[in-house]
């Protein structure tokens, strides 16, 4: 899998998604690092708001919030103490910087 940008820009190439409540509570709780290309993707199938905590994550991240594909609002959130809030169907999460150039209104696909 990987996450593409409408531009036609890979932001990821290695791709995991948390599909189960389990996985969804666990995040990226617990990791040491993740690689460059990596995100991690919550779909949640419908659009609420959502709430994304750094609780024993030591690195910071990028996430985004996304309803059918369309962003948002995208948030770098610091280790540690980080917390974001956002409407959205489905949540991706990837290192900080990733979606440095991602902005509110542009489009994210996740391509198998």
């Amino acid at each position: 899998m990987r996450v593409v940008h409408e531009s036609g820009r890979v932001l990821a190439s290695e791709v995991e998604t948390a599909d189960s409540i389990l996985a969804q509570g666990r995040g990226l709780m617990f990791r040491r690092s993740i690689p460059d290309d990596y995100a991690l993707v919550f779909p949640f199938g419908e659009q609420v708001q959502r709430s994304l905590h750094m609780l024993f994550v030591p690195f910071p991240i990028d996430a985004v919030w996304l309803c059918d594909g369309v962003v948002q609002q995208v948030t770098t959130m610091r280790a540690w103490v980080g917390f974001g809030r956002g409407l959205g169907d489905t949540v991706v999460e990837a290192p900080a910087g990733t979606f440095d150039d991602v902005a509110p209104g542009d489009r994210l696909r996740i391509e198998s």
